[in-house]
């Protein structure tokens, strides 16, 4: 085959550091779509992004030339360098890190497309905590939770 084919479609989220409630309405207005930017240079556009106060959630195509470390690795430094310019109240802004990062099926995308727009919604009831752990154990991810909270 002459070339090379693919399309790896990934749902990612992670948190502020030590889970600070720093992502406001004004700030998610503008850091959302500067991380799809981010995402659109790294050649792994983003096709849903949005979270609460302290983490978000990103699905998007992984480009089949860079590492996923290494997209994570870009979208999270600049839009915390990037955040810390948009005022004092935002000069703590880092993101925590690790990540969780779960591959999806093409079937799968409308649904998780819901549930990433859904997520203040969905976290009137549910914490970051019990969602992040309910999505280790859908993918059946082994983890140590003594390492999933630093």
């Amino acid at each position: 085959m002459p070339q090379s084919l693919a399309k790896i479609l990934i749902h990612l989220t992670f948190s502020t550091k030590h889970h600070q409630p720093l992502i406001d309405f004004e700030l998610e207005q503008q850091l959302f779509p500067y991380m799809a930017k981010i995402f659109r240079e790294c050649d792994s556009p983003s096709l849903a992004i949005n979270g609460t106060k302290d983490h978000i959630h990103v699905l998007f195509l992984l480009s089949k030339k860079i590492a996923l470390c290494d997209v994570i690795e870009e979208v999270k430094k600049n839009s915390s360098k990037w955040a810390k310019t948009k005022g004092t109240r935002y000069s703590k802004f880092y993101w925590q890190n690790g990540y969780g990062a779960f591959s999806i099926g093409q079937s799968n995308v409308d649904a998780v497309k819901k549930y990433i727009a859904q997520q203040k919604i969905h976290h009137e009831r549910k914490s970051f905590k019990e969602e992040f752990l309910q999505l280790l154990k859908k993918y059946d991810i082994e983890y140590d939770e003594r390492y999933v909270w630093d």
